[in-house]
């Protein structure tokens, strides 16, 4: 039975990481449900989940889950407790806080480019999660973890991208690397950098001496000399002509 497990999850980790480059660490976002179920079951998480996956994990939750596990009370105190153990990943939801479901949801819109696992027992975001391609599902049965199967949505959406009618988000992310890579597209932090430093930047203008003005280099008194020299000049020509 366990050798059948191993070969499921290899087949399924193979699937994610070929077509979605889903990567070691292994991210998993856990709600309180999933806590909870691992509370009962005596399932120590932090050891169990890496053997399960044969690779490196990260246990990670948001602080909607932290602060609905808050509200619960006492009964989900244990669950609570395995959640604040967690990675605190920043969700959009810094001034209201929603429900933990609704907030995981959140985490793996635009094509789940962080490559977030979804561990839940809830199915209703079970559910909507499976509509969603590219994100691996988790969840436990029977006091065992299991990584579910990709949906029939996520499978279509690898045939549509083989067949070239769609592009999947990692070959996006790997197109635009290699144009900013080659020097086709700027980084925006550069733009912003760059834009920075011309404003920053003294005026030249300002820099530049003024010139002078022709009338002030001559003097009041170089005037009164011409015209003295002209009077002169008038004087001996009255002589000359006597």
């Amino acid at each position: 039975m366990k050798i059948t497990r191993q070969k499921h999850v290899k087949k399924h980790l193979g699937f994610f990481r070929n077509n979605f480059g889903v990567r070691e660490p292994y991210q998993i976002l856990v709600d309180g449900t999933f806590c909870q179920a691992a509370l009962r079951g005596r399932i120590q998480l932090r050891e169990q989940l890496p053997r399960y996956l044969m690779g490196e994990t990260q246990l990670c939750t948001t602080r909607c889950v932290l602060k609905e596990l808050e509200t619960l009370g006492k009964d989900l105190y244990g669950a609570k407790l395995i959640a604040q153990k967690c990675q605190v990943r920043n969700c959009p939801h810094f001034k209201n806080a929603v429900s933990g479901s609704e907030c995981l949801l959140s985490m793996v819109e635009e094509g789940n480019p962080h490559h977030y696992f979804v561990a839940t027992q809830d199915q209703n975001l079970s559910m909507t999660v499976k509509k969603k391609p590219g994100v691996p599902l988790m969840f436990i049965i029977q006091n065992t973890i299991v990584l579910d199967k990709p949906s029939p949505k996520t499978v279509a959406f690898v045939k549509a991208v083989e067949s070239g009618q769609l592009v999947s988000v990692h070959e996006k992310q790997s197109i635009k690397q290699l144009k900013e890579e080659q020097g086709l597209v700027k980084n925006p932090e550069q733009r912003r950098r760059k834009k920075h430093k011309k404003i920053s930047g003294p005026n030249p203008l300002s820099c530049l001496k003024k010139k002078k003005k022709a009338q002030d280099t001559k003097s009041p008194a170089s005037e009164k000399k011409r015209k003295r020299k002209r009077i002169r000049n008038r004087s001996t020509s009255k002589v000359l002509s006597e």
